[in-house]
């Protein structure tokens, strides 16, 4: 989906969104601050403060779907945030409010005005109720169990709108002093942009025939199957699959715990490394377990591919640091520099990544911590006058999810041996499902 061009930008709609978005903000600010300032003189134990996670369910909710979108993937770091913030975070990923159904069967209707209506039933109750979509249990004619995904309505103007007040606020930070060197506009461009694809349902229909080839080989992850002939731009029809089950690491043993975190992360890594396909929204709304232990990838909304040179710097960068090899990841991220000031200070850059990588060799997932990396490197860059290329930032964002994950299910898996033998392949030419099949 493109950015709208700044001549058809409803300059009065924007207004009105920007001041929501920060008369919203600043009275939960109040709130927050107040509560804050309450706890600490009664000094009660009772007493949330900024630990009151339903305040902040509320506040996301109400600013909308883009900012439902950020409390989603906070919501996987258990291991950051606070237990009462994280779980009730971890509510919006498929428990927020529905629209009405008088709004949902009207969108679906007109998304198939242009054809034969599809469908023997439709369950207009939604099964789940995400950020952008509610999902529906429905038959086709044929017969067919499905799963169909709804955009909700108006959806399209509010997320742009977000958009263009983020690109706003990324041009005051370009044009301060220290920052001008940022790439920000660009970052941006390719995150932002990015997050608006998601309302593009014809590609997550794309998106999902994707991660199928690519994950095909494992047999204990499976993907729905799209039926791209009753796709439309605001649905996405694929196979029912039944019988699943939250991710919640104490109901289960500790054998299928382990065994859970390790398929996610062979499927990442087979994503990223191999194929440069990143999935940047794996949250336990889009993740579960099948009735035999399998995991199922529901959602392909959020899905990027990296360009090939990212890829493969990155899968280089990742194998390397899992070798401790500091001086040759340092090689790998000025090399694939977007940016590099013209006094950058190129040996003390080499310097200071060589200890990072020291420090982050070997260790365990309950002693490794992905956000403590990658802050400490981008401050690294940043200090020294290397810039990345925006793509980064997706892996490092899916990552970044998939860790707080794994620890709440396996604090000792080792993240780099795991990654050894797929990074072992990371530049062999891959030969597609269909291509086996010949």
């Amino acid at each position: 989906m493109r950015a709208i061009p700044a001549r058809l930008i409803d300059l009065p709609a924007l207004t009105l969104r920007c001041g929501r978005v920060s008369s919203v903000m600043f009275g939960y600010s109040v709130a927050f601050g107040g509560s804050a300032v309450a706890a600490r003189l009664r000094r009660s134990p009772h007493a949330r403060g900024l630990r009151d996670g339903a305040r902040w369910e509320r506040m996301l909710t109400r600013l909308g779907p883009s900012y439902i979108k950020i409390g989603q993937l906070l919501s996987t770091r258990r291991d950051v945030l606070p237990e009462e913030v994280a779980q009730a975070l971890g509510r919006l990923t498929d428990t927020v409010r529905a629209p009405s159904r008088r709004r949902i069967e009207r969108a679906v209707r007109r998304s198939y005005r242009d054809r034969p209506w599809p469908f023997r039933e439709f369950s207009w109750e939604p099964l789940a109720c995400g950020s952008i979509a509610t999902v529906h249990e429905a038959v086709t004619l044929e017969g067919h169990r499905v799963a169909v995904k709804v955009r909700r309505p108006g959806i399209d103007r509010v997320m742009q709108r977000d958009f263009t007040l983020t690109a706003l606020v990324m041009g005051v930070l370009g044009a301060l002093p220290r920052l001008r060197q940022m790439p920000f506009r660009l970052m941006h461009a390719q995150v932002g942009g990015a997050i608006l694809r998601q309302l593009d349902f014809e590609a997550e229909a794309t998106s999902l025939l994707v991660l199928r080839d690519n994950l095909a080989r494992f047999t204990n992850v499976r993907v729905p199957a799209p039926l791209p002939e009753l796709c439309t731009s605001e649905t996405v029809v694929m196979e029912y699959i039944g019988d699943l089950r939250r991710f919640e690491p104490g109901e289960l043993a500790l054998g299928t715990r382990r065994a859970a975190a390790r398929a996610v992360l062979a499927a990442v890594y087979e994503m990223l490394f191999v194929d440069g396909i990143v999935h940047c929204d794996m949250h336990p709304g889009n993740v579960y377990l099948d009735r035999d232990g399998g995991l199922v990838i529901l959602d392909a909304g959020f899905v990027i591919r990296l360009p090939e040179p990212v890829r493969r710097s990155f899968a280089d960068f990742f194998i390397h640091m899992a070798l401790g090899d500091g001086s040759m990841c340092a090689q790998i991220v000025i090399d694939s520099a977007a940016q590099v000031a013209d006094d950058c200070d190129l040996d003390g850059f080499r310097s200071g990544l060589r200890t990072l990588v020291e420090d982050a060799s070997g260790a365990r997932s309950g002693d490794f911590d992905l956000a403590r990396f990658a802050g400490r490197l981008f401050e690294l860059q940043r200090r020294f006058g290397l810039y990345p290329v925006p793509e980064f930032a997706f892996p490092l964002l899916s990552l970044l999810v998939i860790e707080g994950m794994i620890k709440a299910f396996d604090a000792d898996v080792d993240f780099q041996a795991e990654a050894m033998p797929v990074l072992r392949r990371r530049n062999l030419p891959r030969v597609s499902t269909s291509n086996r099949e010949r």
